[in-house]
């Protein structure tokens, strides 16, 4: 399958210490409204890591329905033991997801070898996969020759690069025919100038259509353009990471009064300075009056 342009890495909204299914639901209709090209649920933007698997489940299964197939939905089910990623990934298949996102297993740090055989245990399942690279959450890389054997599975169809590095795009791109996908909103246009082909975002959670705007002008190699609007951006990219994502981006879709402030611990509320900071950055783009 061919994954290009701005997929939302969506935010999981909370009311009264459990998950707002009337928000949710409403997200995913701003989100299609801003013409993305899809939708990630239970991604780390999504809280996965506090989720049950019961809520898991019922998020990601109202996320497609709420699409209703007017976007890509691809499934956050990723977890660093794979008989949970494999349960969580076959559900996500019956429920109707189009891919799997597959972070980095966590903590428990497997080799190199473990990485392959973990990644290729939830590709055999049949639903196309992206693979996750983020070794600052993760605490170690997917490895370059793991990438390449990787991409042999018909079944891997992309990676979504979060290690902050430019030049893995070029080195994914020079080893192997692997769709790179940015996760970092920041670099999305100088990835996309090497070669990748959208964004994984986290910033389009607030400004959707904007997003995906950028991400068309690079694919439609309108790079006068795509420079323009993401230096209009850049300053909310950045805002979006004043703290451990996504408490930015929820506290700004509260200011929008869009979802109710709550997060899981250990996550908990921003600080007071930096929210001012995201306020006045949301401001001088006209989010805010």
């Amino acid at each position: 399958m061919e994954l290009s342009g701005c997929f939302t890495a969506l935010v999981t909204p909370f009311a009264q210490g459990k998950v707002d299914y009337v928000a949710l639901r409403a997200l995913v209709e701003r989100q299609i409204a801003g013409g993305v090209a899809g939708i990630v649920p239970v991604g780390t933007t999504g809280e996965s890591p506090t989720l049950d698997f019961e809520e898991h489940e019922k998020v990601i299964e109202t996320v497609i329905e709420a699409a209703n197939k007017r976007c890509l939905i691809i499934a956050g089910t990723g977890a660093n033991a794979t008989d949970e990623a494999l349960q969580l990934t076959r559900h996500a298949k019956a429920a109707g997801a189009d891919a799997t996102l597959q972070v980095t297993p966590y903590y428990n740090k497997p080799t190199q070898e473990g990485l392959y055989r973990h990644f290729s245990a939830v590709a055999d399942i049949g639903l196309p996969v992206v693979l996750y690279n983020v070794p600052g959450r993760a605490g170690q890389e997917i490895a370059l020759p793991t990438v390449v054997r990787l991409a042999q599975h018909p079944a891997v169809v992309a990676i979504k690069e979060a290690a902050g590095s430019a030049d893995r795009v070029s080195m994914i791109r020079n080893a192997c025919d692997l769709t790179v996908l940015s996760g970092d909103d920041s670099l999305t246009l100088p990835m996309m100038v090497l070669g990748a082909r959208g964004i994984i975002s986290v910033a389009s959670n607030v400004i959707p259509a904007e997003v995906q705007q950028l991400a068309q002008f690079a694919l439609d190699g309108k790079y006068a353009e795509a420079r323009a609007l993401h230096y209009k951006l850049y300053d909310f990219f950045n805002a979006c990471f004043y703290e451990t994502n996504p408490i930015p981006v929820k506290a700004a879709l509260v200011e929008l009064g869009l979802i109710q402030e709550e997060y899981r611990l250990p996550l908990c509320p921003m600080a007071e300075a930096n929210r001012a900071k995201l306020v006045q950055v949301m401001r001088k783009l006209g989010l805010l009056s």
